[in-house]
């Protein structure tokens, strides 16, 4: 059976002193599933990927193609064998932008939900969600500047977004009370998919591909942005102050 855990409450709750952070916690005090849906609005995420997949040319391959290949803009004019993406517009304009949007937006709502913790999980959240913005922002520049038009922004993003994404559960993971499974995933998880991203920057694929091993990667941080949410709807922890 899970340990369910419960961090002491701070005797008063905890106002910052910047005015933006007040304000954000008032809009998540007002609306206090608006966080939690933004966070599993990244399921789009995967949808959008298939659509713009559909129609990839030659076949789309999750072993060999990277997901930035769905968003290449040449058509033809980029990659061995050549490959076209006609719905590469769809991809980088609201695939990557939604999840950097989510990423965003998400955190800094998500964040308020810890800000009653102990100082320490306190800290910790606003470590954790503060790198998960910044990874959002990474992801937005990958959208903004296709692999075959601006490379190294486009790999600096990547790696924004991928690295500092997994960093950001690690941290949340490792500090605050949460469901002992959900701890253990997300520790787990996140540690994967950054040995992942070292092997996949420094092309070691062990047999599985690029396209696999960049998934390896990347996917864990939108499936726990989904999770996530999903959890924090149904089992508020600021309010009920519970776990199940």
């Amino acid at each position: 059976m899970e340990n369910q855990h419960r961090s002491d409450s701070v005797a008063d709750p905890y106002k910052s002193n910047i005015r933006v952070v007040r304000w954000i916690g008032e809009r998540r005090d007002a609306h206090p599933s608006l966080g939690p849906a933004i966070f599993t609005a990244a399921s789009l995420y995967f949808l959008i990927q298939v659509i713009v997949a559909w129609i990839f040319s030659p076949s789309y391959s999750l072993v060999s193609n990277t997901i930035s290949d769905l968003g290449e803009t040449s058509c033809g004019g980029y990659g061995a064998p050549p490959m076209c993406s006609p719905r590469w517009w769809l991809m980088d304009y609201v695939g990557f932008l939604v999840l950097g949007l989510v990423m965003v937006v998400g955190s800094t709502l998500l964040y308020h939900e810890f800000t009653d913790r102990v100082p320490r999980e306190r800290r910790a959240a606003m470590l954790g969600f503060g790198l998960m913005a910044l990874g959002g922002f990474g992801a937005i520049l990958v959208g903004f500047f296709p692999e075959n038009e601006n490379r190294t922004v486009h790999i600096v993003g990547a790696a924004l977004a991928i690295g500092l994404g997994n960093v950001a559960i690690f941290v949340l993971g490792a500090v605050l009370i949460l469901p002992e499974s959900m701890r253990r995933s997300m520790l787990t998880f996140s540690s994967m998919s950054l040995t992942a991203l070292v092997c996949f920057a420094s092309h070691k694929f062990f047999g599985i591909g690029g396209g696999m091993m960049e998934r390896v990667a990347a996917y864990p941080v939108t499936i726990w942005l989904i999770t996530f949410g999903l959890y924090i709807w149904r089992f508020s922890p600021q309010q009920s102050g519970k776990f199940t």
